[in-house]
């Protein structure tokens, strides 16, 4: 499975939110041998982003006073 291009330059959202809410979701999944790694190849990051584009994981920005 190859990094979902076509859904990034599609988004518009903020870039910066959706790239480090991807970074913490491939942690996640590394941490846990979530089984859709094997299905994009090992590739964990990829797997990450698609979960957040296709709202399979949301994310929250959490404000701390």
């Amino acid at each position: 499975m190859v990094f979902p291009l076509e859904q990034l330059v599609e988004y518009n959202g903020n870039i910066y939110e959706i790239t480090v809410a991807a970074s913490l979701r491939a942690y996640q999944m590394a941490k846990i041998d979530d089984p859709e790694i094997e299905a994009s190849h090992n590739k964990v990051v990829c797997a990450a982003a698609r979960q957040l584009f296709t709202n399979k994981v949301t994310y929250r920005i959490e404000h701390k006073d």
